[in-house]
């Protein structure tokens, strides 16, 4: 790529990772939520592969990893389920209520999409990862 996408992306990625970010935790108050989020942040990873290279997303965020944290994103959200079977109800929300319209008013919905963007983020950039690494090479077969 070029000088010029290399130092936009630099610009960029924090930014829209950090928008990722907000998407995520205000998903309980405005539209979005971890699933958004979760694509968001991994759209910024991808957009570092894009720019800079598969071993630049290899050594930003190995597949391993990504491997891992999609896993204790399910265990998570699959945890905060079963913590509401302690109320008697799958689900049940365990933590305390606060304020409407403040951003801890929530009970178990900050962490559940918090555990849904981890999820949706590392599964969504594992498959472009998959696609990257493992890419047939139609010019070869011909």
């Amino acid at each position: 790529m070029t000088v010029v996408v290399k130092t936009v992306t630099r610009l960029t990625v924090g930014l829209i990772f950090l928008y990722g970010w907000y998407i995520v935790v205000h998903g309980h108050l405005t539209p979005g939520g971890g699933f958004v989020g979760g694509i968001i942040l991994a759209l910024s990873f991808v957009h570092l592969t894009l720019a800079f290279g598969r071993d630049a997303a290899e050594a930003t965020l190995p597949a391993r990893v990504t491997g891992l944290v999609e896993g204790l994103g399910a265990l998570l959200f699959v945890g905060i389920a079963l913590l509401g079977f302690l109320g008697g109800v799958f689900f049940r929300n365990f933590l305390p209520k606060g304020e409407p319209f403040a951003l801890f008013s929530a009970g178990i919905v900050p962490p559940a999409n918090i555990a849904i963007c981890l999820k949706v983020g590392a599964g969504l950039f594992s498959v472009f990862l998959a696609l990257v690494f493992f890419r047939f090479d139609w010019e070869r077969r011909k």
